[in-house]
């Protein structure tokens, strides 16, 4: 069993056990979200941050994040609505998903949003005509292979072609502003942030000699959360990130970052309780009240390779012994299932609580109601939020 860090007093199991909503239920802890908020400000020195919202549209954590004086990136013209209603200005929001239907970009634009990302011909022309005169940016393909999470497969052009794609931007009217990448969600190599940084400043020598000078360089997100794995530290990254603008780019643009992960993953945890047991084929089965469907998807999206920090809400005295379970979730589906083999304690029972730390990010984001059983209720540290 992987033991979490206890980022927060109110996430050790003896906080947990004391409160009595019913599971599953996820606890967020909003002055964690304010530290990683200010420690990626001090790592990265003087970039903007646009919190990715995907990670987790939480309004309660979007309100505490725009109080702080952070801005906000989009997938979707639904996730501005949702902004809108906290009361974040859409002229500070970059809305950073390189393919959009038509009527998201009208919408986002008549509303005032002006800066979007690309990565086609066809993209641009969408924007050219739903967006005239609207501020564009190239997302970049760069190498992603040291991150748990890859993107490059979906978006991402050739640098070769980011050249022609921005010359083509000019020409439509649009106004060339800035390059972005993705170097792959919770990426665990300094090195990546380096290597694209590199790529965008040949980039940028290109257009300059075609009359084009950039404003801003956009380095996406993929910094790493803690999930009790080594990973590089924030400083070492913002470090590396500092001297690669230096040494690579031949003139200083504003510097953007899209963190989603790195700034809510370690900010709460779910909450489950078990529900059944089973021996089935010489193996020990634990059913839990929440499974893959209605929040813990990233298991079975890395074929049950991404581990969650995890505690019980037994006594683990040392000496307890501990027993492999296959831990799946209350639906129907046989792939609604988290873990094999993964060490419990031996004496755990039906009723007993399952704790998945660092769950912050895409957990309800990504849920639903399958089978009829919904996401996680949400609650907060601070119970004036409840």
């Amino acid at each position: 069993m992987s033991t979490p860090v206890l980022v927060s007093k109110h996430f050790s199991a003896s906080a947990l056990n004391a409160l009595k909503y019913p599971t599953p239920f996820i606890l967020f802890d909003t002055e964690r979200v304010e530290k990683n908020y200010q420690n990626l400000r001090s790592a990265l020195k003087n970039a903007q941050i646009f919190y990715a919202l995907k990670a987790n549209p939480d309004m309660v954590v979007a309100r505490r994040l725009l109080d702080l004086g952070a801005s906000f990136e989009i997938a979707s013209l639904n996730e501005l609505h949702l902004l809108r209603r906290v009361g974040v200005n859409p002229q500070d929001v970059m809305y950073s998903n390189p393919v959009k239907p038509a009527s998201h970009i009208k919408g986002a634009f008549e509303l005032g949003l002006s800066r979007f990302a690309f990565d086609t011909s066809h993209e641009l022309e969408k924007l050219a005509h739903f967006a005239p005169g609207s501020s564009v940016y190239l997302r970049m393909a760069v190498n992603d292979k040291d991150s748990t999470f890859p993107l490059s497969k979906k978006f991402g052009a050739d640098p070769q072609d980011a050249v022609m794609l921005l010359k083509l931007a000019r020409e439509l009217g649009l106004k060339p502003y800035g390059l972005t990448f993705h170097v792959g969600s919770q990426s665990l190599n300094p090195n990546m942030w380096e290597s694209a940084i590199a790529e965008a400043g040949t980039v940028m020598r290109k257009l300059q000699q075609e009359g084009i000078t950039l404003e801003m360089l956009d380095i996406g997100g993929g910094f790493p959360a803690d999930y009790g794995e080594e990973r590089p530290a924030l400083q070492e990254i913002g470090d590396r990130i500092h001297l690669a603008l230096q040494e690579y780019l031949p003139y200083p643009v504003t510097l953007a970052a899209e963190p989603g992960r790195s700034m809510i993953a370690d900010a709460a945890v779910i909450a489950a309780t078990v529900i059944g047991r089973a021996d089935r084929g010489g193996k020990h089965w634990l059913y839990l009240d929440v499974g893959a469907f209605n929040g813990l998807m990233e298991p079975l999206e890395t074929a049950n390779r991404f581990i969650y920090p995890m505690s019980t809400s037994l006594d683990e005295r040392e000496g307890v012994p501990m027993t492999p379970y296959t831990l799946t979730g209350p639906t129907c589906d046989t792939q609604d299932t988290i873990y094999y083999d993964f060490d419990l304690p031996a004496n755990i029972e039906v009723g007993d609580r399952l704790y998945f730390h660092s769950a912050g990010a895409y957990t309800t984001a990504y849920a639903s109601s399958f089978n009829g059983f919904g996401p996680p209720d949400v609650r907060y540290v601070d119970k004036r939020k409840d």
